[in-house]
Parts: C-alpha cells; structure tokens; sequence
C-alpha cells in the first residue's frame, strides 16, 4: 500500500514501444488503481477500484 506523503511509483508495460507514444501509466493509490497518460505525467490521473481494473483488463483481453 502507498504511504500518503510519499509520491507514487507509476509503471508502463514493458510492451510499450521505445518511442513513448500511445502509453499508459498504472500506479497503486490508497487502494485504487492510477492510469495516466505517460507523456502528460503532471495531467489527470483516473482513479479506479481493483475489481473495476479487473473487470476492465478483462474486457480488454476478450
């Protein structure tokens, strides 16, 4: 679990292309997952539940 004072550790695939186009970013926050935009790390964050994440990477997956 994040502490609250301390910064997020984000992360990309390690599928993601060299050139830095078209990534995401995933991060754990307070028991939610983060996504972002990795070339816009200063822009909005999506916060959402595991089990929505789940249920999104499944969908993705199909």
């Amino acid at each position: 679990m994040e502490n609250m004072t301390s910064r997020p550790t984000w992360r990309k695939s390690t599928h993601s292309g060299g050139d830095g186009s078209h990534c995401v970013e995933l991060a754990r926050l307070s028991g939610n997952v983060g996504v972002r935009d990795s070339k816009d790390q200063d822009g909005p964050e999506l916060h959402i539940t595991p089990d929505a994440f789940r249920a999104l990477l499944a969908k993705l997956k199909r």
